[in-house]
């Protein structure tokens, strides 16, 4: 895993992003409360179960229900996009809609507060920020700011800063940037491989490290802009990141960029001998997306 160097908020703070709009909030809450009768979320998995689909009788047998119940179920999973229906001879046939996997949100991001629609990348970057690739002469300044995150204990599980070499193996070299306030670096962005595997060539996990001092004047958000869009460019179809939950700015900020979350990783790891809990979240790149189709 790669480490989790990430805008924080100090204690007691609150997070700066939009609110939910009242239509986004509307058709969550949508999807949700179709789900909060027991049945429909049994008559959901079995039908996930069946990706060529499953009929109607074959719902109300496994399930041991009444056709009639199980086809008031279906037209309300049906409602709100969870499913399709369609017509075989004279049986009605159920299947998963494949977008309700990645439309969904997940629940712990409204218990997170970072329950929010997926723009592309980032907007609004402020005009004192420069984002351009790191130099020779930058490892100086990103190990130290490495350092800063680590500081804080909500950042990474790494506990002293890697060395230059390291990082410019673990790094891809095309993918690696600082951001510079009148001149000084204050904040650096870089993906590394998640596999070596070919099938996995265009994932990346991301890492973003902003200085001591300088969070809170959208460094972050200048990183990570140029970071997705480059990305994109480059062909790269997810990039995925950990972040601890406690880190309310960076799951907000990464969600304006476009990531969802996948889940929670419960105590996937100790930092100081305390497990801690991750949020798996990822970007898929609709630039790539709409080049393969």
């Amino acid at each position: 895993m790669t480490a989790l160097g990430l805008p924080i908020t100090a204690p007691g703070a609150e997070v700066d992003f939009d609110a939910l709009s009242p239509q986004d909030a509307a058709t969550y809450a949508g999807w949700f409360a179709c789900l909060a009768e027991p049945t429909r979320v049994r008559l959901l998995h079995h039908v996930a179960a069946h990706p060529s689909g499953i009929t109607v009788g074959e719902l109300a047998d496994r399930l041991g229900i009444g056709q009639p119940t199980i086809s008031h179920h279906v037209r309300k999973l049906a409602d709100v996009g969870f499913v399709t229906t369609g017509k075989h001879g004279t049986s009605t046939v159920v299947r998963i809609n494949p977008s309700c996997c990645s439309d969904l949100p997940s629940a712990a991001d409204a218990v997170m507060g970072v329950l929010t629609a997926r723009p592309c990348c980032p907007e609004d970057v402020p005009a004192d920020v420069a984002v351009r690739p790191l130099a020779g002469g930058d490892w100086e300044a990103v190990r130290r700011i490495y350092g800063d995150g680590i500081a804080t204990g909500t950042a990474t599980f790494t506990t002293e800063a890697p060395s230059r070499n390291h990082l410019e193996q673990q790094w891809l070299p095309e993918h690696r940037w600082v951001a510079e306030i009148d001149g000084q670096v204050v904040g650096w962005a870089a993906l590394s491989p998640v596999s070596t595997r070919e099938c996995y060539r265009g994932v990346a996990e991301n890492s973003v490290y902003v200085g001591d001092g300088m969070r809170g004047r959208g460094v972050g958000k200048a990183l990570l802009r140029t970071q997705v869009i480059a990305a994109d460019a480059a062909g790269l179809w997810t990039l995925q990141t950990s972040i601890f939950p406690e880190n309310r700015a960076s799951l907000a900020l990464h969600h304006s960029a476009g990531f969802r979350t996948v889940g929670v990783r419960e105590r996937i790891g100790r930092l100081d001998g305390i497990w801690r809990d991750t949020v798996l979240l990822e970007r898929r790149s609709e630039a790539v997306s709409a080049a393969e189709n």
